[in-house]
């Protein structure tokens, strides 16, 4: 559960019922800074000087704002749409591409506004009938942090399950699955889990649930009958990588449950990295270890039109083959949407 040291809401917030529930839920916190800003003050209510400081004060605070814009991105290719309910992350992960994504004060937004956006999204649903339209609930986010206030993820699930042509996903590194375990989502919502070995996790995954509980989650969740996957990345090819992914996969494999309703679906994606990415990481987590040479990299232009280093061809053959078989051997009934 995300605990912030500042909340910051935006003018008009209040004047939803979440928002004026929130706002009394946290002026009565004697640890929590409460302001009231214009949407375009925000940034400037997070104190900083240079980019460490405000990264990790803007970490550290939770923006409640009103959601204006109901023009969603599209999300390929895991999606058609993002479902735009919440933006930021509290996790600290070195790697992540919302560094450079969320500018310079990478805060936790919520939008109180959560009929609007499901409004829009039913909009959008219909011009695509009669096919099946997917949202995906954290593109720019990890939602599961800020359910506790928000319930948004629980309002999406109910509103997802009754829709024949429709469906939710989202993916998340954390655990706090309880309150929506007993929703009827009626297999119209996938909940996914991000994983990794105890490694990457330890070294580069900062304030994030540890492997072991984000698979008790999934077992949680598996167990509710919710259609579920894995995100496995960013792969990291470091010493014993190998051994370490094994030994991560086999803890799986005894851990979930061995009746499932559902086949279960897996995601790889190695790491990458960008010029942009790698200068502002470096600011924000100095002396850090993440293998960010673009001489031992390939470079390669992404689907949004910048380039990225990429592991060479060789080290992405070895890695496909790698998970295709080892996840052939311990889930042979799983479905493994690729490995990048």
């Amino acid at each position: 559960m995300f605990k912030p040291n500042q909340v910051i809401f935006e003018k008009g917030a209040r004047e939803y019922p979440l928002g004026e529930e929130l706002y009394r839920r946290f002026v009565t916190d004697k640890g929590i800074e409460v302001t009231e800003v214009a949407s375009n003050r925000v940034k400037s209510a997070i104190p900083g000087e240079t980019l460490f400081e405000q990264y990790r004060n803007g970490k550290e605070t939770l923006v409640v704002g009103v959601k204006k814009s109901l023009t969603f991105q599209s999300c390929k290719p895991s999606a058609h749409y993002q479902l735009p309910i919440v933006s930021g992350c509290m996790g600290q992960c070195e790697y992540c591409y919302l560094n450079t994504q969320l500018g310079d004060k990478p805060f936790v937004r919520v939008h109180v506004n959560v009929d609007d956006i499901l409004s829009q999204a039913e909009k959008y649903m219909k011009e695509r009938l009669p096919g099946i339209t997917i949202f995906e609930g954290a593109a720019t986010s990890d939602p599961l942090p800020v359910e506790p206030y928000t319930h948004a993820l629980a309002k999406c699930i109910r509103f997802f399950g009754e829709q024949e042509h429709a469906r939710f996903r989202f993916v998340s590194k954390f655990t706090d699955v309880d309150t929506l375990l007993d929703l009827p989502h009626n297999n119209h919502t996938e909940i996914r889990f991000s994983l990794n070995t105890q490694t990457v996790i330890k070294q580069y995954e900062h304030y994030t649930a540890g492997a072991d509980a984000r698979i008790e989650a999934a077992a949680k969740v598996i167990g509710a009958g919710y259609p579920s996957g894995f995100l496995i990345a960013p792969v990291f090819l470091y010493e014993n990588w190998k051994e370490e992914y094994r030994q991560m996969l086999e803890h799986l494999k005894k851990t979930l449950p061995t009746q499932r309703k559902h086949k279960i679906t897996f995601e790889v994606i190695s790491h990458r990295y960008t010029l942009r990415a790698k200068d502002r990481i470096n600011e924000i987590f100095p002396g850090n270890t993440l293998p960010m040479t673009e001489e031992e990299r390939t470079f390669k232009y992404g689907q949004f039109g910048y380039g990225k280093y990429v592991y060479t061809k060789e080290e992405l053959a070895d890695m496909k083959q790698f998970f295709l078989a080892l996840l052939n051997e311990l889930f042979p009934e799983c479905e493994v949407k690729y490995v990048i």
